[in-house]
């Protein structure tokens, strides 16, 4: 790839952007790093399932290798490893290889073509995303946005998680949201597919992956796939209760297509524009499911 090679490596060697740079990642929870020892778990697609695994890594910058070992394997997996090498060809080209290795059952064969066919995909995926990006890189500052909206909410976090994760009802309170489909085939990882109403009248459906932790009030998701002017679109609903009620938050992390500005907004738009319009959209539709969660939670305390 015609980029540097130690801009591949970063983008390799910091896991909670995973979900951003890799299209099978949906969620990554970093649970112990030192700065060369890394430990998460971790959730994926795979052949169109949800699979999670706890992952360590040994990291060496300066041989710019990232050794891997899935802690606990995803079935029908029984051990998964591997590594990333980045090799320095040139000021500003560079080589990206990625091994794995893993074992299944003996006498399964249909297991071992399962893993194989999930792991050369989603590694292709990842592959070509991270030449996409780091291809990119003298511009990724200007083409990933991250921002957060939050209100203050006079209710328990219970009653606000609960309209938070209940997504089947939002089209019933919400405005925006025309249509709300939701399955849980495991107990909190749901596939959610949502059309929404937009400011000008358009309708866009979207589906999104999300990954639930009651006990934590936390809710983290990723469009699967992004709409045509994102390369990814992650997000997070986050409740934190103190003495005087709950701050909810919405954060929103994007990777904007660089090439479908002009298609999306015209030939005189750029990425400031692009940029403007995303923070106003999404902001604007969480700030007003927020304002309901709030009302809902608030209501319900008054009723009791």
């Amino acid at each position: 790839m015609d980029a540097p090679a130690g801009v591949v490596y970063g983008l390799i060697a910091d896991t909670t952007q995973w979900p951003l740079l890799m299209p099978p990642s949906v969620h990554v929870e970093r649970l112990d790093f030192d700065g060369t020892e890394d430990r998460f778990q971790m959730w994926v697609t795979a052949n169109g399932q949800v699979k999670s695994w706890f992952s360590r890594r040994a990291m060496d910058p300066v041989a710019r290798r990232v050794e891997f070992r899935q802690e606990t394997p995803a079935a029908p997996a029984l051990s998964m490893g591997g590594r990333w090498t980045v090799e320095e060809l040139g000021a500003n080209r560079s080589r990206l290889t990625l091994d794995h290795d893993f074992t299944v059952a003996p006498g399964r064969p249909d297991d071992a073509a399962w893993v194989g066919l999930a792991t050369d995909t989603n590694s292709r995926a990842e592959l070509d995303r991270i030449k996409e990006t780091a291809e990119r890189w003298t511009r990724l500052d200007e083409l990933v946005l991250t921002f957060e909206d939050k209100i203050k909410v006079q209710a328990p976090p219970e009653l606000v998680y609960d309209f938070l994760y209940r997504v089947d009802a939002w089209p019933a309170h919400l405005s925006h949201v025309t249509r709300a489909e939701v399955t849980e085939d495991a107990p909190g990882i749901q596939h959610v597919s949502t059309e929404t109403l937009g400011a000008e009248g358009s309708r866009q459906t979207t589906e999104a992956v999300r990954i639930c932790f009651p006990a934590a009030y936390r809710l983290v998701y990723k469009e699967t796939p992004a709409t045509p002017l994102f390369a990814a679109h992650t997000g997070e609903w986050s409740l934190f209760p103190d003495e005087t009620g709950v701050t909810a938050v919405s954060r929103h992390s994007v990777l904007l297509r660089e090439e479908a500005i002009e298609m999306v907004f015209g030939p005189d738009a750029d990425l400031a524009d692009a940029r403007a319009y995303v923070r106003q959209t999404l902001g604007r539709d969480s700030t007003a499911t927020l304002a309901v969660a709030a009302q809902h939670a608030e209501s319900a305390v008054r009723s009791l």
